[in-house]
């Protein structure tokens, strides 16, 4: 992410479906497991501020790594650092280094790299369907349906329209549990929040595809518990975030095109760093996966923020 208070140029063209990119950029170039070549190439979708989205490159190292493996196992684990930001007009390579392939787990490392530089560092883990235990968090009760919220363009009255594309123009659709924190931040000053988050519209049935999506969209509002928790709108002058690292671990399949529900919050900020937690579930309450992320966070005059 990056400073807050710059518009989308406007010479920005976005894209005319980005359901059809998102998956289009997920489309890797490259090698498949029986090669020993792991290099693969990408695209970035459009974007208005010209950073390639953080979610975008970690659902991108995914397909990457996924591709490498020889046997049928799916990822449960990623855990990655961004280290530069990325230029969305320019292609992506990234390149795996397949770490470990035991009885039962997949050790893959992959690197992202735009004009021989990295962006992007991760490494994940891949497991066969084995049985076990089995519990999880309960998913919060007494909350609204999507279907009983505005959409996002709703809360946007008043943004430049060349901003609003920021939030509008993405393949992902978000409806916040009380008001988003776009332009002001109402209500109580709390670190957590909730977010029904879907796909626009019906991706293929490949499961492949739906946890690529998942880790797409996980970077998507989580770094807004930290800001509610401060009163510090996206809106707000100066502000500068970007995010440091991201882990996520995929707990049961699910489909990212149905509604699911993000539960969000942060449980501690300091010295310019904020550190936000998630929970994603499927409506029916089944918990999908968890998400981790740091990121940093600098707010002119932090004593009126506060």
């Amino acid at each position: 992410m990056t400073d807050a208070q710059q518009q989308a140029p406007d010479n920005f063209v976005p894209d005319v479906d980005p359901v059809a990119s998102m998956l289009a950029v997920l489309n890797l170039a490259g090698s498949d497991a029986r090669t020993t070549e792991d290099i693969f190439t990408g695209v970035s979708q459009s974007m208005p501020l010209g950073r390639v989205y953080g979610g975008q490159v970690l659902a991108q190292s995914i397909v990457a790594a996924e591709r490498t493996l020889v046997e049928a196992r799916t990822v449960h684990s990623m855990h990655g650092y961004f280290l530069r930001p990325g230029d969305s007009t320019k292609g992506i390579t990234f390149a795996v280094d397949r770490i470990h392939d035991g009885r039962s787990f997949s050790t893959r490392r992959t690197q992202a790299y735009q004009e021989g530089v990295p962006i992007f560092s991760m490494i994940a883990s891949f497991q066969d369907q084995d049985p076990g235990l089995d519990h999880q968090t309960p998913m919060p009760t007494g909350l609204p349906g999507p279907e009983d919220l505005p959409d996002v363009e709703a809360h946007l009255k008043g943004l430049h329209p060349m901003s609003k594309r920021l939030f509008v123009d993405r393949p992902v659709d978000l409806r916040h549990i009380g008001s988003p924190i776009y332009l002001g931040v109402e209500g109580e000053r709390t670190p957590q929040q909730a977010v029904w988050v879907r796909v626009r519209r019906a991706l293929p049935d490949d499961p492949a595809i739906h946890r690529a999506a998942l880790a797409y969209l996980s970077d998507l509002t989580i770094q807004e518990s930290i800001l509610r928790a401060h009163g510090v709108s996206w809106a707000t002058p100066g502000l500068k975030v970007a995010s440091l690292d991201h882990a996520m671990w995929w707990h049961r399949p699910g489909r990212a095109d149905d509604w699911m529900l993000y539960v969000q919050e942060s449980p501690s900020a300091r010295g310019g760093r904020g550190l936000a937690t998630g929970r994603i579930y499927s409506a029916d309450g089944t918990l999908l996966a968890s998400v981790a992320q740091e990121i940093m966070v600098r707010v002119p005059d932090v004593g009126s923020a506060d």
